[in-house]
């Protein structure tokens, strides 16, 4: 299906068979789409007896292209703003968010600034402030983006939006002006249950941005560290995630 936010049609993929049961809905990465987040969110969904909401954003899969790459300093938060309008068409008012790196910042910011409408929130290595891994990391992506066949694999779920996507991502967080660029301030506002999993070798970032949103937030928060794994829990201990994730909403609903 397509949502129309703003004028821009957005692809999503909406499955509400649950009755009176949470939507859980997964924001994904910055190189990320639907389609890349695989068959984890219907497992998950299926176990919890949870309805589903996954949606490409602006720009990202089959959703409508950026008119440019351009991003002001605080597209995350205007992200989290498109992320309600999307729940209040749909009339979700029970939603549970799962995001990953910059869809954990989303999910975070949401959390804060709409509590009405989310009941918990699983965020995945997402980021609350800049660090320097972080920009080491995204110059290593900018080479391998330069250098190798990273290019042909994102065309493939991003097609002629590769470029932008990737340009989008990479060009802003490493903008000087992007360096300040710090959530911290909203965290408090989060009252909802809070499950944080990152990877122990997580290549954008280290263990302060999980400590530090854990012991800020305002609602009851945990923590989830995995050995011997980086940026992406889900792809690479998929089951260990699975267990703590339906674990956590299962605790809750």
């Amino acid at each position: 299906m397509l949502i129309n936010c703003n004028g821009n049609n957005l692809y999503a993929e909406y499955h509400n068979v649950f009755e009176n049961r949470p939507t859980i809905v997964f924001l994904h990465d910055s190189l990320g789409c639907v389609e890349l987040w695989r068959d984890f969110p219907k497992r998950i969904a299926i176990a919890c007896q949870c309805n589903l909401l996954v949606y490409d954003r602006l720009g990202y899969g089959k959703s409508v292209p950026m008119k440019t790459f351009v991003r002001p300093v605080n597209y995350l938060e205007l992200e989290a703003e498109v992320l309600d309008d999307i729940l209040e068409k749909l009339n979700i008012e029970n939603a549970i968010l799962y995001g990953h790196s910059d869809g954990g910042s989303i999910a975070l910011i949401a959390a804060a600034k709409h509590q009405n409408r989310i009941k918990l929130v699983i965020a995945e290595a997402a980021h609350i402030f800049v660090e320097k891994i972080t920009l080491e990391g995204i110059r290593k992506a900018v080479q391998a983006y330069e250098t190798t066949n990273l290019p042909l694999k994102l065309q493939k779920y991003h097609a002629e939006k590769t470029e932008t996507v990737f340009k989008a991502w990479t060009e802003t967080w490493l903008r000087d002006n992007f360096r300040n660029w710090n959530i911290e301030d909203l965290l408090p506002k989060i009252k909802s249950p809070l499950l944080f999993i990152q990877g122990e070798n997580d290549e954008y970032g280290t263990l302060a941005q999980v400590e530090k949103t854990v012991n800020l937030v305002n609602g009851k928060s945990e923590k989830y560290i995995i050995a011997k794994t980086g940026h992406t829990p889900h792809k690479e201990m998929p089951e260990v995630v699975l267990e703590k994730v339906i674990a956590f909403i299962n605790c809750h609903f």
